[in-house]
């Protein structure tokens, strides 16, 4: 039995696993950033302090178990806002050192890619994975659960990010991925062309260029409905990732890719996904919608792979803010 521990940004959560099944998840959304328009670091922190322990209590009851059951810890250990990833690792650290158990500090965006596994449908390695969140943009390589490489990252926002900045812009609320989509299904994606960004690195990422050409488009033609506008933009932004991801994996002739990350969450872009990779001959696993945003359930399925082959983390090391 392993518990695991995700406090990478604003979101508290964790997890009973087996192995096998996900026996217990449980997660506190902080809804109190909302009204400024971001995630405010400090409070952060201090709700995870209140929180953390009650969603700990929580998964363990869920599951029927108690603190002596537990084979192991594991807890996010970057990249993320340093001051909640200090209250999840040092409640793990902590907890490992009383119970007389591994920790095991796990990689971030090694966890989104392992939220695939928490599919249906079993994953063959290699493949090509896609991670899009509000932080980060990154194509990975991915031999096996423990071997990937980062072939591609954004050279500026990530994807997410601009979705809330464009948002920002248009004063709808924080987080501004759903809202963006919201108004996009109202939307005709053919009213406006955006340009594509170009980048030195054939799989590096740029999102600044798009948000820009956003706020001109809405400048410059107050005639076009915000709803068309917003279609446009979106499918300006999900075709430039799509045909990165596919290009990537034609290009290393490796012919399957994931999609994982809060914004792989976006009905539009699955759907967009799903029918360019067909068109390609060309395999498509996607996390689950429960497990896309930050989530325990992946930092347990990447520790245990760690954990069966003890690769354990020592107590004393702390989290990183970047990596």
């Amino acid at each position: 039995m392993l518990l695991a521990i995700e406090t990478s940004c604003d979101d508290t959560a964790a997890c009973i696993y087996d192995g096998q099944r996900v026996l217990s998840h449980v997660v506190y959304r902080q809804e109190v950033h909302a009204a400024y328009g971001g995630v405010i670091p400090e409070w952060a922190s201090r709700e995870h302090e209140v929180r953390l322990p009650l969603a700990v209590q929580e998964a363990l009851r869920g599951a029927g178990l108690t603190w002596a059951d537990l084979h192991a810890v594991a807890a996010a250990q970057g990249p993320g806002l340093l001051g909640s990833l200090l209250v999840g690792s040092t409640f793990a650290r902590a907890l490992a050192a009383a119970q007389g158990r591994p920790f095991i500090g796990v990689h971030h965006l090694e966890a989104h890619v392992a939220s695939l596994e928490l599919g249906e449908k079993p994953v063959v390695y290699p493949l090509l994975v896609l991670v899009a969140t509000g932080g980060h943009t990154h194509l990975f390589r991915v031999v096996h659960p423990l071997a990937m490489e980062a072939i591609g990252r954004t050279q500026d926002d990530a994807v997410g990010e601009a979705f809330d900045k464009v948002a920002a812009s248009l004063g709808l609320p924080y987080p501004g991925g759903p809202q963006i989509e919201a108004l996009a299904a109202q939307g005709n994606p053919g009213a406006f062309r955006f340009p594509q960004p170009r980048t030195e690195q054939p799989w590096d990422f740029s999102f600044s260029g798009l948000k820009t050409a956003f706020l001109y488009a809405r400048r410059d033609h107050p005639e076009i409905p915000l709803a068309d506008l917003c279609a446009s933009w979106q499918k300006a932004v999900f075709s430039y990732l799509v045909d990165k991801l596919l290009g990537a994996a034609q290009t290393y002739r490796i012919p399957r890719v994931g999609l994982v990350g809060g914004v792989a969450a976006n009905e539009y872009l699955r759907s967009l996904l799903l029918a360019q990779a067909a068109e390609r001959g060309i395999e498509v696993y996607l996390a689950p919608l429960a497990y896309c945003m930050d989530n325990a359930a992946m930092i347990a399925v990447a520790g245990w792979h760690r954990y069966l082959n003890g690769l354990y983390t020592p107590l004393t090391a702390v989290p990183f803010a970047r990596g």
